[in-house]
């Protein structure tokens, strides 16, 4: 098979999300020599809709003197480290993947004791550290890492996208005291206590790059039929079913290939385990072609991150966020608003709304995860803000705004008057986080917008509520999905979206099931079920895939402070010899070559293409030291997890193994003021009966799945609203709530609630209690 690869044109580079910023990594010849990086070589070969690679490092001591070499690098988030190797002259070790802060303890002492070792380890899902200890002068060390990960498709297309280098992360926080747990270029704070691990230093620009990048990929359309295959602006050349970047070729943004498949349908793969009688399934099923119009959304998201939303609520409010991001098509455009007392964007999205590319989703939930809470709840300026930037909206485009927040504010009437006259036609969702949230500002807020009050009073409502903001936001065309036979983990998605399948991974017990059943309801309510045939591999990719996923999954749950799951997350990551945060992969040749004391290099990367230049984190030079202790700065004894930190952005579970001194127990944050009382005035709903009758009349005439949507908000936003309440003069709306979640027959619900709101509407009040609800 032949093919010819064609570079990407802006627009599509655009759509699909290339990302210059996250730019090249290099070697600079020094007074001191060469840096000790002076190869990279990424073979991959993708199978369908399946990515495996080998990641080659070779590094090279230039110096008198034993190395120790420090590489901070990317690998793609989704994907799982499933091996690692290192080969010095004729000896090659395979590492063994062990309990973190063991495999730290056996790498100090191996360095110690003047033996050749090496370590990787994950500190974020997309960024990890690998050390290379005790190089003799002049030898090379070559490090090897597989892994596997699935393919990102959508309309009719799959990605492959291999990022190359750290970027720069903003790091909040205080900083803490004693030495620092790496050797980055930021200083560890209360707020993010392994900074220094995740900010490797950055070459200042217009110095040469000698490292030598390799890049092939070998494509097997395995049974798909395959188009126009497209890369990133890397020149790139193919030969039979190989595509390969030209040497020389400058690393200055991700290497992205796009793959056109077509013909491909649904299937199951079911791969036993060789040590058991258990095993995994992949099941992969197409999206329905339902004619069901999806109109192009401009959505700002608005996330408190003031004082009161400390500790689990900050958690759970940046996954919030994140979940509503990937929502978002290339159709859409949004803009992400971070608030307290002060307004903040990620910067590198600017002040409007930007089309919803990987490359821009990617951007905005990077600068989620870094969000701790901190300061006051100025809330009027952001709701003005994001308000305006949808005043403008082009017909056939839904304005759509999303607050996630505790509510927990005073000024609630003069919130709800002065941006009344801003709101227009843009449809305002609440997303409440708190054990006690203010319910009755967010469902004033959501009547006033007309849009959904979800409200989340503890982390294992998260998933429910958003699930529901996800399907109203995102317009799927299949939901409650429910797929036969269960498994636990991971999550099994709930939706089907436009032009994205259906990817589930789980574990069965027994006999392989022979087929597997999809069952959902189309958006005009209707029944929907696909059964898709099994197939049995013997493939160990569908494994590695299942046992990454499940680890987010898990490692989610930690970092929401459930630390009950960290025997799980070990067990599984030992068991299925998947690389995550409580663990990592060490090598150890037996030989000695060194006396212990090692000359300690930092790999500098390159300035990101597009960034201006900044300080601190730029030098000329790497960051090098003398250290006869193992380990240096790293620290190697047993793990100190997620001490100081009340709820980390991820986990991380050794990030202060090796401080010397004390540091605070928590980090600093204000108190949560007591949440605002729900005023029993029946008066108050009135005006907003009022206002839901007039809109049930506009919106008479909308399709039926529509109307059923609509409905959902309602009584969403009553159910808010009356939760609080006691007395008789509620139960008709009670009761309407209960009869529209239960569903049924949509005009006789429409005819309902148009009924019961007008007669709750048209009650005579006391006259001394009559007010404007807005006012």
């Amino acid at each position: 098979m032949t093919f010819s690869v064609a570079p990407m044109k802006s627009a599509e580079g655009d759509r699909i999300g290339w990302t210059t910023e996250d730019a090249g990594l290099g070697a600079l010849r020094t007074e001191r020599g060469n840096l000790p990086l002076e190869r990279l070589d990424v073979r991959a070969a993708i199978t369908g809709l399946v990515g495996r690679v080998v990641l080659t490092t070779g590094f090279v001591n230039s110096h008198d003197t034993a190395l120790e070499a420090t590489y901070v690098f990317p690998l793609p988030d989704r994907a799982a480290v499933t091996g690692m190797k290192m080969t010095a002259g004729d000896r090659t070790v395979d590492a063994e993947l062990q309990e973190r802060g063991a495999a730290r303890q056996a790498y100090d002492d191996a360095i110690a004791a003047g033996r050749r070792a090496s370590i990787v380890e994950e500190e974020r899902p997309d960024v990890f550290t690998m050390r290379v200890g005790n190089i003799p002068a002049g030898e090379r060390v070559i490090v090897e890492l597989s892994l596997v990960g699935p393919l990102v498709f959508e309309d009719g297309a799959a990605t492959f996208r291999f990022p190359l280098v750290v970027a720069p992360r903003y790091v909040p926080g205080t900083p803490l005291p004693g030495p620092s747990v790496g050797d980055g270029y930021a200083e560890d704070t209360d707020l993010v206590p392994d900074a220094s691990r995740i900010t490797p230093p950055v070459l200042l620009p217009g110095f040469p790059n000698p490292l030598r990048l390799q890049i092939g990929v070998e494509i097997d359309p395995a049974g798909l039929e395959l188009g126009e295959v497209r890369s990133s602006l890397h020149t790139v050349v193919s030969e039979g079913n190989t595509v390969t970047v030209v040497p020389g070729e400058r690393v200055d943004r991700d290497f992205v290939l796009r793959l056109a498949y077509a013909g491909n349908s649904s299937a199951a793969v079911c791969v036993p385990d060789p040590d058991s009688d258990e095993g995994t399934y992949q099941l992969t099923v197409l999206p329905p072609d339902l004619s069901v119009p999806v109109r192009p959304r401009d959505v700002v998201l608005l996330l408190d991150r003031s004082g009161s939303m400390s500790g689990w609520k900050m958690v759970a409010a940046r996954r919030a966020a994140a979940r509503i991001i990937d929502t978002l098509t290339n159709d859409d455009t949004f803009s992400v608003i971070t608030f307290d007392d002060r307004v903040e964007r990620p910067a590198e999205l600017g002040n409007g709304l930007v089309s919803g590319t990987d490359r821009h989703r990617f951007r905005a939930v990077e600068h989620l995860a870094a969000v701790q809470a901190r300061g006051g709840t100025e809330m009027f300026a952001p709701l003005r803000e994001g308000l305006t930037l949808l005043a403008d909206v082009r017909e056939g485009r839904d304005p759509v705004l999303v607050l996630v927040t505790d509510g927990q504010v005073g000024n609630e009437d003069q919130l709800l008057r002065d941006i009344a006259p801003v709101i227009n036609r843009t449809r305002v969702h609440a997303v409440g986080i708190d054990t006690a949230v203010n319910a009755g500002f967010l469902g004033r807020l959501a009547a006033q917008g007309a849009g959904r009050c979800e409200l989340v009073e503890s982390e294992d409502r998260l998933d429910e509520a958003m699930s529901h903001i996800q399907r109203r936001i995102g317009a799927p065309v299949i939901t409650d999905v429910v797929v036969s036979p269960e498994s636990s983990l991971p999550k099994q998605p709930t939706a089907i979206y436009p032009g994205v399948p259906l990817v589930a991974f789980g574990r069965y017990s027994g006999p392989a099931p022979g087929s597997f059943t999809v069952r959902g309801r189309t958006r005009d309510g209707a029944d929907w079920q696909e059964t898709v045939a099994a197939q049995h591999h013997t493939s160990p990719a569908v494994r590695a895939q299942w046992a990454r996923a499940a680890l987010r999954d898990l490692e989610d749950r930690y970092a929401t402070g459930d630390r009950a799951v960290e025997p799980t997350i070990v067990q599984t990551s030992l068991r299925f010899g998947v690389l995550c945060r409580f663990t990592a992969f060490v090598a150890v040749d037996e030989r000695v070559v060194s006396d212990g004391t090692v000359h300690r290099v930092v790999q500098p990367v390159e300035q990101p293409a597009g960034w201006e230049l900044a300080a601190p984190p730029f030098a000329a030079a790497p960051m090098v030291s003398y250290a006869s202790a193992p380990g240096g700065g790293y620290g190697g004894g047993p793990r100190a997890a997620f001490d100081g930190v009340a709820a980390p952005p991820p986990p991380a579970p050794q990030a202060a193994a090796g401080r010397t001194r004390g540091r605070p127990s928590a980090p600093k944050m204000m108190c949560a003021p007591a949440p605002v009382p729900v005023p029993d005035d029946p008066a108050q709903l009135r005006e907003i009966a009022a206002m839901e009758v007039r809109r049930l009349e506009q919106d008479a005439g909308r399709p039926d799945w529509e109307r059923r949507e609509l409905l959902a908000d309602l009584a969403s936003r009553l159910g808010t609203l009356v939760a609080a309440r006691q007395g008789a003069a509620y139960e008709p709306l009670r009761r309407l709530v209960a009869e529209l979640t239960a569903g049924g027959d949509v005009a006789q619900l429409w005819a309902r609630a148009q009924q019961v709101l007008r007669e709750f509407a048209e009650q005579p009040a006391a006259p001394e209690r009559r007010r404007s609800f807005w006012r």
